[in-house]
């Protein structure tokens, strides 16, 4: 399965204006679009939206007890808001622990269980974390979960950028390739064209909608 470019571009859109326009399991602080879709391809195979949260701090711990009774899941009003989980409570989802997960809680909210979408959801900023991404992957040796670096923020502290919504629409941003993406940001020429191989090739194997949390 794969969306047409303007099907695409429409569809991160929507997943804007929804953080725009509704409660959010965590705060949202930046929204970003990489990979396929901000290359201008056409079709776009897998769309990769990045979503930079903040970790919230106080919200309703005194709740979650009530959340754990009813819905079997552990930290509702610590690691999620339950405002939100009292709003949407059809979305709440938890880890293999059975705490609340806020990167899943994201991801059954803002998107269709079977579209060609991927989501990552960080504590960090997408340009901090693809340095933290890859330093990570050159020392452990394994490219897979590298960052694609190739990415543009439509949404940063509620406020959308008119400019990169538009030099999406109109296909207008410019990027090398991953390989050479890769070699800018340190890689030698042989080990960025392995790590470029590694992320396309696991790209390729995803199915449906999928999700990474990740802390920085």
């Amino acid at each position: 399965m794969s969306m047409d470019r303007p099907e695409a571009v429409e569809r991160v859109e929507e997943i804007v204006a929804t953080v725009e326009e509704e409660t959010m399991p965590v705060p949202v602080r930046e929204v970003w679009v990489y990979g396929d879709a901000a290359l201008g391809l056409d079709p776009v195979e897998r769309l990769d939206v990045y979503v930079t949260k903040d970790i919230l701090f106080k919200d309703a711990p005194e709740r979650a007890e009530e959340f754990q009774r009813s819905h079997g899941v552990d930290g509702v009003g610590k690691t999620v808001r339950a405002a939100w989980a009292d709003e949407y409570p059809e979305y709440i989802r938890a880890n293999a622990n059975g705490h609340a997960a806020p990167e899943k809680c994201l991801a059954a909210h803002l998107l269709k269980d079977d579209e060609p979408v991927h989501l990552e959801v960080c504590n960090a900023s997408f340009e901090d974390n693809v340095t933290q991404r890859l330093k990570g992957a050159k020392m452990r040796n394994d490219y897979e979960q590298i960052l694609d670096p190739r990415g543009a923020c439509l949404w940063l502290d509620g406020e959308r950028s008119p400019d990169a919504f538009q030099k999406l629409r109109d296909n207008e941003f410019v990027f090398p390739t991953l390989t050479q993406s890769l070699s800018m940001l340190g890689m030698d020429e042989t080990e960025a064209g392995d790590a470029a191989d590694a992320v396309k090739q696991y790209r390729a194997q995803q199915e449906g909608a999928t999700v990474r949390g990740d802390v920085v």
